[in-house]
């Protein structure tokens, strides 16, 4: 992936999560439900098909979700 690329996606990533952080502190999507697009994210990838090359990217990019579901980072915990 190109820098170019690379950075486009961190862009995309820090932009998607400050929106569903504020989603969830303006009380327009509770946290249950910020992590049930995270994880329809997450089995859109891992169910993609294509070649095997384009299969691993998908997996990886699940991957990258689930630790975000992990780890708490799209919703503010007290």
């Amino acid at each position: 992936m190109s820098t170019t690329s690379e950075n486009a996606g961190q862009a995309a990533l820090s932009i998607c999560e400050a929106l569903l952080l504020a989603m969830n502190d303006r009380g327009l999507l509770p946290e249950h439900e910020i992590v049930g697009v995270l994880r329809d994210a997450a089995a859109t990838h891992m169910n993609a098909l294509g070649t095997e090359l384009e299969m691993e990217g998908h997996r990886a990019v699940a991957e990258l979700i689930n630790v975000i579901i992990a780890s708490g980072n799209s919703v503010r915990r007290p």
